[in-house]
């Protein structure tokens, strides 16, 4: 009998069952502050881990994250981008990116990861949430209701919820996966001349090439295969440096400091369409990107902005089947344009086949010349395929 009490003292209900609480979590749990709805946040980690990636947001992020109110805490450490220079190596063609003339003030913004978790976790525990922070989930699961058990200062418990979001983690066994056999290093850099607010995306037989504006020096993503990201890693400071002139160019310079080296592997992965009962997937549970158009979080974002909307919008049945159909109507072509863009940016920008070195050049050149087309092109980035 003690255990029987045991399991009805440890299982509550909620509106909401958020899992992870990461930047794309902690910011669902704050847009859906106006529902009203009792929203419960799971995170295992009992702190923020000191993660300095670059992250690149776009303008239309910020406008969220201003409407979430954590831009304005925010904003000291995030470095404008207000130029983009888009270049082939070894090929003609380059096209110019001006906030200006899409009629932006700003293009984006760089800013390292943690700080930005660490802001969206701070507001979503001062927010009416429930944050249970060190709650380690053991499974969760669909049916007449949503149901997740976790554990928590070593007790046993079960949640049940018309709605469990699954966000900032592995969401399903079966999602679609496609391994670009390749790694991004990522780094910060000092080069002899500023970088006065502009971006570079530097396409190279290898992968993308990107230096981004961060504070007075650049915070770089470097594409390159599995091999070579490991002996760039292990290379002294004016070695890596060395190889990264010569594959970027003297366009600022010499390059003179680096900092902060490291390799993740890069895959695409997709969580199905298929609606899951009283369940749904947000940011890297639902989609996982290749950082070549800097759209992984900015997507993600727009998953929990988008789902409180949805549920602000007055749809009835929270969590049923057919209120996860509207959801999923709302997100899929962002969702896929977003996926679609960036999957075809990497397949045609990572090769070095004359043909298509040769195409690209037309093509950057084309976009370069063609001013309504290449605003066209910075808005949906921006606003995603939707806006």
């Amino acid at each position: 009998m003690a255990d029987l009490a045991d399991v009805a003292v440890n299982t509550e209900t909620a509106d909401v069952v958020i899992i992870g609480g990461g930047p794309v979590g902690s910011a669902l749990a704050l847009a859906l502050q106006p529902t009203g709805w009792r929203v419960v946040l799971l995170e295992a980690r009992t702190a923020v881990a000191g993660d300095s990636r670059p992250l690149a947001l776009s303008y239309g992020t910020r406008l969220i994250l201003e409407r979430l109110g954590v831009w304005s805490a925010l904003a000291a450490n995030a470095t404008p981008i207000r130029h983009i220079h888009v270049s082939q190596q070894g090929g003609f063609g380059r096209v110019g990116l001006e906030a200006a003339e899409a009629g932006l003030p700003e293009l984006g913004y760089v800013i390292d990861y943690s700080a930005l978790a660490r802001e969206l976790a701070r507001a979503a525990e001062a927010s009416s949430a429930d944050c249970r922070i060190g709650a380690r989930v053991d499974a969760w699961q669909g049916g007449q209701s949503a149901e997740v058990q976790y554990e928590m200062n070593g007790v046993q418990r079960t949640l049940t919820a018309p709605l469990v979001v699954v966000a900032d983690g592995s969401g399903v066994a079966d999602t679609d996966v496609v391994d670009y056999q390749q790694c991004a290093v990522t780094a910060r850099v000092v080069s002899e001349h500023p970088h006065n607010n502009r971006a570079y995306e530097r396409f190279t037989p290898h992968g993308p090439l990107a230096l981004l504006p961060d504070g007075a020096g650049w915070a770089l993503v470097w594409t390159t295969s599995p091999t070579r990201a490991q002996v760039l890693c292990e290379l002294d400071s004016r070695q890596f440096l060395d190889e990264l002139r010569i594959e970027f160019g003297a366009r600022i310079g010499d390059f003179t400091a680096v900092s902060g080296r490291a390799s993740y592997p890069l895959k695409l992965r997709r969580a199905p369409r298929t609606p899951l009962e009283h369940a749904v997937l947000i940011g890297n549970a639902a989609q996982t990107l290749h950082p070549v158009a800097g759209q992984g979080f900015n997507l993600g974002l727009r998953d929990a902005w988008e789902l409180a909307e949805h549920a602000l919008s007055g749809a009835a049945g929270p969590g049923s089947a057919t209120w996860l159909r509207g959801y999923h109507a709302r997100r899929n072509v962002d969702r896929g344009g977003g996926i679609g863009i960036t999957h075809t940016l990497v397949q045609l920008f990572s090769n070095d086949l004359l043909p298509l070195r040769m195409v690209r050049g037309f093509a950057l050149t084309l976009l370069g010349c063609a001013p309504p087309l290449k605003n066209f092109l910075v808005r949906r980035m921006t606003f995603g395929t939707r806006g």
